[in-house]
This record gives C-alpha cells, structure tokens and sequence, in this order.
C-alpha cells in the first residue's frame, strides 16, 4: 500500500529556495552559513587569501576549534534555523576529526557543501561520502596541465592527486561542482578547463577572475591578477554570464546609491565563521568579529551582527555619487585587506567597474 501525498504540489528545489529565502528575509533567519573548520592548506596557491602553512595551527596565539567546540556551534546555528552549510577551509580534510565533524552536521540536518581541492580525496573519504551524501562538493580546477597546476599550487604531485580525488567522487555520482580562480597563470587553459568540465565531465562549471589581498596583507596574490581589461573579456565573451549581468543590471542599475558601509547582502540571512571560532558576515571581513569561544552565536547574529551591518560611511568617497554600483565589486572587506581602510575605493574594482559599463552597453546595443 502507497500513500502519496498527491495533493502537495511539486515545485523544483529552485523555487523551494526562492520562497523560503523570501520568507527568512523579513526575521533574518540565518538560512546559510560557512564554517572554517581550519586555515591550514596542504598546497600553497599563488592566490589563496588564506594560505596558512600546514603545520601553522600550533603556532597560533590560539588554536583552531576543537571537536566540541563545532559541535556546541553546529547546535547553536541549527537551533537558530540555519539549513544550508558550507564546510571550508583552507582545505577542510586536513582535520583528523573531519569525519565526526560532517557526520554530526549531516545529523543536524543541514545540507552541506564541501569546498576542497580534491586532493586528499582518498578511497575511504569518497566511500564516505557516497553514503553520507553531501549536498554537493566544489572542487577547485588549478589549470589543465600538470605544468601549470603545479605553478599554481607550488606543490610537486598535486595535479595527479587532484585527478585521482575528482574522479573517486564523480564515479560514485555524488554531486559535484567544478570552479577555477582565473589568474595571469592559468587564463590560457580557462577555456580549455571550461570545455573539459562542461563536456567531458559533463559537470557544472564557474569562474572566478577577481583575486584578493590575503587575510595577513600579503600581496603575493595581486602579482598573479590578470587586467581589468581581461575580467571584462571573460564577462562579454561568455553568454550565459552576458545573460546574468543583464537581468542584475536591468534589476539594479541605477539604484539609488546611500552612505551604508555595507552595501551587499552579507549578514542579512547568511554569516561566516572562521576557524578560531569568530563570527563576521563574510569570509572577508575580519576586522568586525564577534568570538563564539566567549559569547553565543544567536547573541552575536541577532544583537551584535545588525549594529557592524547599519555602519555608515564617514569619509568622503566617490562611491557614494557612482550610478555604476551594480556593476562594481566595491567591498568593505576587500578594501581594508588591499588599502587598510574599509571606506576608500579599490581602484582595480572601480576601472573594471568603468569598462563593464562601457562594453556591456556596447554589447547591449549591437543586440538589440
């Protein structure tokens, strides 16, 4: 005997994320979030923000959290309504106690995503989460070749060891994501990436051109950044990000600029935490942190959270009287990580800003 519940309209998961992030916005329910479950990579990107050593955790004024310490957090973040979780790091399996962190997460409830490179991947953890099925995993695509992964990574042996992790999860058809950060190192291999994923994988694919300081300011990452010129090329040459820019666009452009610091949508329904167990409303901004080791996640998203978000400008800035807002990456976050001082313009954000408008107008026209 069946008993299908065919009165229930069937909606796809699309809609079901549309309606119930409508709804969440009028209370701030935290419906996502991101844990750092550690900063510590076993490869060494030229571009990585976060790049701390291998073996740095020790020599921390404070270690990173502990078993029960994600645990206490994972509870707090489900009580308050959180679904959507993204596990990163640095690179989130480097931690011993991985397994029973994902495991307790999973029997939260929440649906989670696992930001990785791939290459830790072994036997055993594609078993795991075969039967333990994540939401998805996002694997970072370094580059095509060998020769140039490894410029990326600095690591001897990391392209074959991606392989092998990519492929140990898309055989057992656990759902898998493809991204690659486009550098001056890798932008001659993005198409032949975008190709290999989309076709040969046939697996969904995103890139990203726009490379930031590092969390300690190192600039190591701006010296591998392709030109303004470049991004822009990436956007006009490529349709479907064409479409995007043009239904966000017709949506906001010309929205009327205000001196609110943040001007985006983080902290609204989502936040991070890093991986000493501090809650910011990005991954970026790190400055503004509320420490969960001595208060409580539901005080620090609902009384401390709203006050670093309502933060308005008090300097003068060009960004204020820019109708070019929707097509910038203007970020409180990154400008205090390239100029020190959250307020003033990035000024490689606002020339790629400047030449968007330009050539997606162009574009628009010849279209029309």
């Amino acid at each position: 005997m069946t008993a299908d519940c065919i009165h229930i309209p069937i909606s796809e998961y699309s809609e079901f994320s549309k309606r119930i992030h409508e709804k969440a916005k009028e209370t701030r329910i935290p419906l996502g979030g991101s844990i750092e479950i550690t900063s510590r990579c076993n490869l060494n990107c030229l571009h990585c923000y976060i790049n701390s050593p291998i073996d740095n955790a020790k020599k921390e004024e404070r270690g990173e959290l502990t078993t029960e310490e994600i645990f206490k957090i994972l509870d707090s973040i489900a009580e308050e309504g959180c679904l959507w979780l993204l596990l990163t790091g640095g690179e989130p399996l480097l931690r011993k106690d991985f397994f029973e962190i994902y495991n307790y997460a999973k029997k939260k409830g929440f649906l989670i995503t696992l930001f990785t490179n791939g290459t830790l991947i072994d036997e055993k953890t594609a078993d795991y989460l075969a039967d333990w099925r994540p939401f998805a995993v996002e694997i970072s695509v370094y580059g095509r070749t060998k020769e140039t992964y490894e410029k990326m990574t600095a690591v001897k042996g990391s392209y074959e060891k991606f392989l092998n992790g990519l492929e140990r999860i898309h055989k057992r058809n656990i759902s898998l994501k493809l991204k690659a950060v486009v550098t001056s190192v890798n932008i001659s291999e993005l198409d032949e990436i975008k190709r290999w994923a989309t076709e040969e994988l046939n697996l969904p694919f995103r890139f990203d051109p726009l490379i930031n300081m590092t969390l300690n300011g190192n600039v190591r990452p701006k010296k591998v950044r392709i030109s303004a010129e470049d991004v822009v090329k990436l956007d006009v040459n490529d349709k479907e990000r064409m479409a995007e820019w043009k239904k966000f666009c017709d949506k906001f452009l010309g929205t009327p600029n205000n001196d609110s610091l943040f001007l985006c949508g983080a902290g609204i329904n989502s936040f991070h935490i890093d991986s000493y167990g501090n809650l910011t409303p990005c991954i970026l901004v790190r400055s503004e942190s509320y420490s969960l080791r001595s208060g409580n996640f539901k005080d620090g998203y609902y009384n401390w959270m709203p006050k670093v978000l309502s933060k308005k400008r008090t300097k003068k800035s060009k960004c204020i009287s820019c109708n070019l807002v929707a097509m910038c990456g203007q970020c409180p976050g990154w400008a205090e990580l390239e100029c020190g001082d959250m307020e003033k313009p990035v000024e490689y954000l606002c020339k790629i800003a400047h030449l968007r408008a330009e050539k997606f107008f162009q574009e628009w026209e010849k279209n029309k």
